[in-house]
């Protein structure tokens, strides 16, 4: 049977992709292949799955009921689905609104209810995201911490998406598992992200911009532990919860490498790494923007033994050693 991957040509997906491949899946992906950024950099991380005859893809935005239906009909029987495909982005979800409502509701919802029509299907894992704590200020982030107070439509958007899962889950028993990834960095990275932008501009010769003064901690994810966890949550088919309201198989975990590290010390590993020191623009905190991120990982390490290895002075080198062999630079 088959694995439905969404959002295969994006950063996680297409290294999640790679790794149900690796130990012998059949697998699907999805992906719009939308504009958000470099369209070139989607296609090349396809071409590293196209292969092996077990990878097919189709180019499909998740919001479309029609495209995304006639795909589980073709594939049928679908054993499990794991949904990275939405529009990401903290800072952008404030000047386009309404590609996160399309993409992160309306496509959480129209994955939701071709997996509920499914009767093959085991499990669904779906990607939330840290952002989803907001405003809180106890660290570390807990899963079991309050989550009403997103201060990004972005946010918003994710929390929503584990509504909507843990509703599914309990009026249809669908076992379903959300992942608040951390701050994902590492190869085939997204040029959006602080990894990708800063070494760009530090090569280029121009100012990597830190906001609230670079005053800032993240609690930076190698793509490998991530994926690692993708893999370990997709084997763990939840069961019910009889301890928490109506109950439902539906579980939440963090996966971040439980280690905030300054924003100002990533940035020096980056120039020890490229021997050029960078120009900065320091500017005010952002809107929808938090000072740190720090992610509890006990509740992974018990159930899904999680355990994340890369340090950013290892996972740093390894992503600039790809940026440099990618770009010809």
């Amino acid at each position: 049977m088959t694995i439905i991957v969404t959002g295969a040509a994006g950063f996680i997906g297409h290294h999640v992709c790679l790794s149900l491949l690796s130990r012998g899946e059949k697998v699907v992906g999805l992906d719009n292949l939308n504009n958000y950024y470099d369209v070139a950099l989607k296609q090349a991380r396809l071409e590293r799955l196209s292969n092996t005859k077990a990878f097919k893809f189709h180019q499909v935005d998740i919001s479309d009921k029609d495209g995304v239906s006639q795909v589980f009909k073709r594939y049928g029987p679908i054993r499990k689905v794991v949904h990275l495909a939405a529009q990401a982005g903290v800072r952008y979800s404030i000047e386009n609104p309404m590609a996160y409502v399309q993409s992160n509701l309306v496509g959480q919802l129209v994955i939701l209810e071709q997996c509920r029509h499914h009767d093959s299907l085991e499990h669904f894992v779906y990607a939330s995201s840290s952002s989803v704590y907001g405003g809180n200020t106890k660290l570390p982030f807990s899963v079991d911490d309050p989550v009403d107070r997103p201060i990004s439509l972005y946010a918003a958007t994710k929390r929503s998406d584990e509504l909507m899962g843990y509703c599914y889950s309990h009026l249809y028993r669908l076992p379903a598992t959300g992942l608040r990834f951390f701050t994902v960095y590492g190869p085939w990275g997204r040029p959006d992200m602080a990894a990708y932008l800063f070494v760009d501009a530090i090569l280029s010769g121009r100012p990597i911009k830190l906001f609230n003064n670079g005053d800032m901690k993240r609690d930076f994810t190698y793509i490998d532990d991530i994926v690692s966890g993708v893999v370990a949550a997709l084997d763990r088919v939840p069961c019910e919860d009889s301890e928490k309201g109506a109950g439902a198989p539906h579980r939440l975990y963090n996966l971040g490498n439980n280690h905030p590290e300054p924003l100002l010390k990533f940035v020096a590993l980056l120039e020890k790494e490229l021997s050029c020191k960078a120009m900065v623009e320091r500017l005010p905190m952002q809107p929808g923007d938090v000072t740190e991120t720090y992610a509890d990982i006990k509740q992974a390490q018990k159930d899904l033994g999680f355990a994340p290895t890369v340090t950013i002075e290892q996972g740093l080198p390894l992503f600039v050693s790809w940026f440099r062999d990618y770009h010809r630079r």
